[in-house]
């Protein structure tokens, strides 16, 4: 170990940052409680999921001269790797390659900033990355099997945290990269699958697990920071005693539903609440053995850190048959409602629906359409909760619906900006054909061959008053959209809304009238955009495909 650090040690003082690393303090909590000015330390940047930065040295008037800092490509070999993990090669998972052919890994992740240093992770991998210059200073890579993607790492102190596609939990030393311990998340043989970012709250890890690849179901745990012993669990389908396991039809289905965690919670401090949006039941596409609305799958759940407590719960998509995971991010807002402050957490659906609760108390304030073809409801009932059609559940001879199991948005972070009142996305206006077995003994579960896309995709970028679900301006990208609303945004103080469009541009808007003022040729963003200050310059940072592009005002 005592080599391995040497050699660290020397690339670090070769490159003019050694010192820099090693005066590296740890991370301030008090930096998870506001707005990312001059770090970004988790993955949403703060708490809240607005994905909104106070910072307006990059301003409407200036945008214009942003230029390339620096791009960093993640390596497509391991060599130099600090290794971790016992099984090689890495094979790609669920969902497709996580890489680029003849490339590195593919940038899902939204990377930490903290000291300087950039800290971002792929699925198996975990860099740190110069903030100045773009320059790798150190990379670990567990030997595992790969997964559909992996969303970031949290940070805790000095230490990091980062979840594998083989459901381990690993804990590195940030400053070295070496690795602290690692822990089982699941037992052997289970089919679940950890591709979220852990959250830092006080003294709790929070991670969430999978589940939609096999039987079983997703959950959210609180680890103890320093040993990864377990805290507390909450499960996404109900056990006996829970009044909720009347939505399925025995105990035995809902252990085997699914619900999987794969978005970061959002948090408010204020009311110690952790909001968890879950994922969707499985057999997937085949809802007739499992009859029922199917809680806690496509919700979002109100969880007490400290014990893991329900405090309430939202379902988006009652009994989902179209894969329409609840896992978009749960927006926390400050606003007003009927000219009344209120406590309130947006949510632009993958289902179609935008929906806005009070978070205090989980109460429906809207349920609106994003786009008129949305067409799998028949409308809402007293509670605002989606009412399914049956006439478009998947069937033998196929069925139309918008959206395609992709959803009008995906993971990928809307951007709520409290100067404009307006919440951004991506969203995608777009149609499948899904089908079912015949037989109807038969499981269809998640398989993709009982889904055609019609490719009818068209994309914008939409900017929503949150009060009403009104659109306030809607870009429409050229050609062909994403099959799925990919393309995460950040908005600033200073007027400026980030996102990238499926031509593979990188834009900057007019946050208050959608016109594009500059853009930049990255390839398509596979990530959630982020900015810091650092140095009294303010970078704009984005990834695509195996590239994290910086920028700034030269």
């Amino acid at each position: 170990m005592k080599i391995r650090m040497n050699k660290i040690l020397s690339i670090l003082a070769a490159a003019g940052v050694a010192s820099m690393v090693l005066a590296q303090g740890p991370l301030n909590p008090a930096l998870l409680t506001k707005p990312a000015t001059d770090a970004w330390p988790t993955y949403h940047g703060d708490y809240s999921g607005r994905h909104f930065s106070t910072l307006k040295q990059i301003t409407a008037a200036n945008v214009h001269g942003l230029t390339l800092a620096w791009i960093y490509h993640t390596p497509g070999t391991n060599d130099g790797a600090i290794l971790g993990g016992d099984i090689a090669p890495a094979t790609p998972g669920r969902g497709g390659a996580a890489t680029v052919a003849g490339r590195g890994p593919v940038i899902k992740a939204i990377p930490l900033m903290v000291d300087g240093i950039l800290y971002l992770s792929t699925p198996g991998h975990a860099y740190a990355v110069d903030a100045r210059t773009g320059q790798q200073l150190w990379h670990y890579y567990w030997r595992g099997p790969g997964v559909i993607g992996n969303r970031g790492m949290g940070m805790y102190g000095g230490w990091l945290y980062m979840e594998t596609g083989d459901n381990r939990i690993v804990s590195l030393n940030a400053a070295t990269g070496q690795e602290r311990w690692h822990k089982d998340l699941v037992t052997d043989g289970a089919g679940d699958f950890s591709t979220t970012a852990p959250i830092a709250i006080r003294n709790h890890i929070l991670v969430g697990v999978g589940g939609d690849r096999g039987p079983g179901r997703g959950w959210i745990e609180a680890l103890d920071p320093e040993t990864g012993d377990v805290q507390w669990k909450w499960t996404t389908t109900p056990s006996a005693g829970d009044p909720a396991l009347a939505t399925w039809p025995s105990a035995e289905a809902a252990e085997h539903g699914s619900g999987g965690i794969w978005q970061p919670p959002t948090y408010d401090p204020e009311l110690n609440l952790l909001y968890v949006p879950t994922g969707q039941p499985t057999p997937t596409y085949n809802g007739r053995g499992r009859p029922g609305s199917n809680l806690y799958t496509d919700s979002v759940v109100a969880l007490n850190p400290d014990t893991g407590k329900m405090a309430w719960y939202f379902q988006f998509s009652p009994h989902d048959t179209h894969d329409w995971d609840g896992t978009e991010v749960p927006v926390l807002i400050d606003g007003t409602i009927n000219g009344q402050p209120r406590k309130l957490l947006a949510q632009p659906n993958r289902n179609g629906y935008y929906f806005l609760l009070d978070r205090a108390t989980g109460k429906n304030l809207l349920t609106k359409a994003i786009f008129p073809d949305v067409n799998a409801f028949k409308g809402v009932d007293s509670n605002g909760v989606l009412i399914p059609d049956p006439a478009k559940e998947p069937s033998p001879d196929g069925t139309l619906v918008f959206p395609t199991s992709d959803g009008v948005v995906n993971y990928p972070a809307p951007s709520f900006n409290p100067d404009t009142g307006l919440l951004y996305y991506n969203a995608t206006n777009n149609a499948s054909i899904f089908y079912v077995a015949r037989d109807p003994n038969d499981p269809t579960g998640f398989g993709r061959t009982q889904e055609h896309h019609t490719w009818f995709n068209e994309s914008s970028m939409l900017a929503m008053d949150y009060r009403t679900g009104e659109v306030k301006w809607q870009h429409k990208y050229a050609g062909m959209g994403w099959i799925g609303g990919y393309g995460g945004s950040i908005s600033t103080a200073g007027g400026v809304l980030f996102s990238g469009d499926p031509a593979g541009n990188f834009i900057a808007f007019d946050a208050k009238t959608g016109k594009i003022l500059w853009h930049a040729a990255t390839g398509v963003t596979t990530n959630s955009p982020e900015t810091f200050a650092l140095d009294g310059k303010q970078y704009v940072v984005v990834g695509a495909g195996d590239s994290l592009y910086g920028f700034y005002l030269q």
